[in-house]
This record gives structure tokens, sequence and C-alpha cells, in this order.
């Protein structure tokens, strides 16, 4: 099994093991409809997360990202608006679960990789379920194809995992 060694600015001398296959083997109810690398080309988190532990994941994830490593920059994002609370907020609600300090997109990088720690998995996953809420909201409220219609939702689904084109 593939060991992952971390060591970047805000975690350092963190190891993990790869258990799956990338992109396979997900828990039966966990189905995101866009991959870690798709996220990240389409513009996610004001494209300045993850720009320090680039080492960690496949090269491929970062060719076509939107990215800025020196700030955040909301034009960075799909729907050039912000969504998302700061790091010290996550923190402040307890959102920040076993050793992925950045959250849960950092999670579910980490377990797209292949890594797997049940008890974590479970927890993050029906988080990542109940987010689904904002999906019907903006079923109810826009119509198909406005595009225009609640960014900021459509901008917060896509930064977890759900396709927010429809």
């Amino acid at each position: 099994m593939p060991l992952i060694h971390v060591c970047d600015k805000m975690q350092k001398d963190y190891c993990y093991e790869l258990s799956a296959e990338m992109g396979k083997d997900f828990a039966p109810d966990f189905t995101p409809e866009l991959s870690p690398k798709q996220m990240l080309e389409m513009g996610v988190f004001e494209g300045h997360y993850l720009t320090d532990c680039q080492q960690e994941f496949p090269k491929d994830w970062f060719v076509h990202a939107l990215l800025n490593e020196k700030k955040a920059d909301v034009s960075l994002n799909y729907f050039r608006v912000k969504s998302r609370l700061s790091l010290n907020e996550w923190q402040s609600k307890g959102w920040i679960i076993g050793p992925d300090v950045r959250g849960w997109f950092q999670w579910y990088c980490r377990y797209y990789m292949g890594r797997r720690i049940p008890d974590i998995d479970i927890i993050q996953i029906k988080r990542w379920k109940s987010f689904k809420r904002h999906k019907a909201q903006i079923l109810k409220n826009c119509m198909i194809g406005d595009l225009n219609c609640r960014p900021r939702q459509r901008q917060a689904l896509l930064q977890w995992a759900y396709n927010p084109l429809f």
C-alpha cells in the first residue's frame, strides 16, 4: 500500500496509507458528481486552496487548476462570488475533523486518492449528503439553466463536489 507523506504550511510529518484505488471503491452512499481535479479546474475557494500542498496530490490535478498562490481571488471562482467561510470559522464550529486540517475538501481529496479512515469517512459523507439540500433549493427557486440564479449556492455546491450546472 502506498504511503503519502505530508509536509506543507499547515501540516508537518503526517503520513497516510492509500488502501483503495484512486477514484474508486467509494462508500455506496457517497456519489460525488465532480472529482477534485474537475473542481479545481472549474474554480473553487478563490483559487487559494491547496496551493502549498500540491506535492501531496497528482500533478495533473493542477495542470489546468485555477489557482492564485499569493492570495484568494474571487474572480477565479466559477460563479465569481465568494461562497465559503474562513478556516477560523470552520474551526470554531467544530467542522475540522481528524487529520484534515483544511476541512471537507481536503478530506475529499484524500478519500478520492484512496485513503480510508472509516469513522471520519462516515462523518464527512454524512455532511456531504446533507449539503444536497442546496441543490433542492435551487431546483425549487430557479429556472433550469438560469446559472445567474443563486450563484452563491451554486458555488457552494461546486465546492462540495455537486455539479452546479443544471
